[in-house]
């Protein structure tokens, strides 16, 4: 169990072919907490520690996370988000993360308002119905609210601290992003489809 909130942005330095997917290393000062069989919550996904060598960490990326998530597509040298599972005995900040990615969004926008910046955010069709206004979003592992929803893309707006101090600040227009629904909407969605009240998703405006 993650928070989204980001405790380091490691720097990918090996990406390695296995069968059907790939054993990454990952460089991080994190890497000292980290025992093998730790959860490490890396770009948003939940990869278990295999090794940890000194300041790098080494995880196992399967083929079907090669598939659904941004993961397959890891260049050497690349930042990605890091955050280890929450203490239950800390506070808890940002939302309830797993790190099982939903699906795969695109980055269609980014704008700077003030010090703050927008960035919209396409997304599968299959997901609309885990969004509502206001309600968090994972992207690539930060927790975001969704300022604006469409019936295609969403609008999150990212402050300076957590721009600086993720990978977001390296994003570009066409851009692949790890997403995550907010895991208390897709338990309500499934108690309600369970219950017979399902019913298709409308759509909102932004």
């Amino acid at each position: 169990m993650f928070t989204g909130l980001v405790e380091a942005v490691g720097t990918l330095v090996e990406v390695k072919p296995m069968a059907g997917g790939y054993r990454v290393r990952i460089q991080s000062p994190l890497a000292h907490e980290l025992t093998p069989g730790d959860s490490l919550a890396v770009a948003g996904v939940c990869l278990t520690a295999i090794l940890v060598d000194g300041n790098e960490v080494h995880a196992d990326v399967g083929p079907e996370t090669t598939r659904v998530t941004t993961l397959g597509g890891l260049q050497r040298g690349q930042g990605v988000n890091l955050e280890r599972p929450v203490r239950f005995d800390g506070r808890l900040g940002g939302h309830f993360v797993l790190g099982h990615v939903d699906g795969v969004g695109q980055v269609d926008e980014i704008r700077r308002e003030a010090d703050c910046y927008w960035l919209t955010i396409s997304y599968p069709a299959a997901l609309r119905r885990y969004f509502i206004r206001k309600g968090s979003v994972a992207l690539d592992g930060v927790s975001l609210t969704i300022a604006g929803l469409g019936p295609k893309q969403f609008d999150v707006q990212v402050i300076p601290f957590t721009w600086a101090h993720t990978t977001l600040h390296a994003l570009r227009p066409a851009d692949r992003v790890n997403l995550e629904c907010d895991m208390i909407g897709k338990y309500v969605v499934g108690a309600v489809d369970q219950a017979g009240f399902g019913s298709s998703a409308g759509t909102g405006g932004q």
